[in-house]
């Protein structure tokens, strides 16, 4: 799978444990992320990862800031973005099942590595259950 990845300071030690989860796991990963823990912009990291979705570079994102709520917000500006906050695998599964996410946001400041990975692992291995939850998804997008 192609995953984008981005990060803003908060998020470094966090993000570099996940690369090496993810590329262990076979997964082709493009690193937009702050490579280090001096104060970044959030937003700036964020929308990279989100356009790589939209334009199909890549096939899920992952964004993690300290609490998760700011890279959150900015990836869902993007047209075609879902992108789903969760602290646990559960809420993981549920975004993918439920609301066809397809960018998981992690709060790096509340989550173990451990926990991370257990989340990031349900992310990607769950998939949309359409149905019912179909017109929901659709009714998300404005113009």
């Amino acid at each position: 799978m192609r995953i984008a990845i981005g990060n803003d300071h908060a998020g470094t030690a966090l993000k570099k444990r996940l690369l090496q989860h993810l590329r262990t796991l076979g997964h082709s990963v493009k690193d937009h992320g702050s490579p280090g823990d001096e104060s970044v912009d959030y937003p700036d990291f964020a929308h990279p990862v989100a356009n790589d979705i939209s334009s199909g570079v890549a096939d899920l994102g992952v964004l993690i800031c300290g609490s998760g709520n700011g890279v959150n917000m900015a990836a869902n500006k993007h047209a075609g973005i879902r992108s789903a906050l969760a602290w646990n695998a559960e809420v993981a599964t549920l975004a993918r099942t439920h609301n066809d996410a397809n960018v998981l946001a992690l709060p790096a400041r509340f989550v173990d590595y451990t926990e991370a990975e257990r989340i990031v692992d349900a992310f990607l291995t769950t998939h949309f259950e359409g149905g019912r939850h179909q017109r929901r998804v659709e009714k998300i997008e404005t113009t």
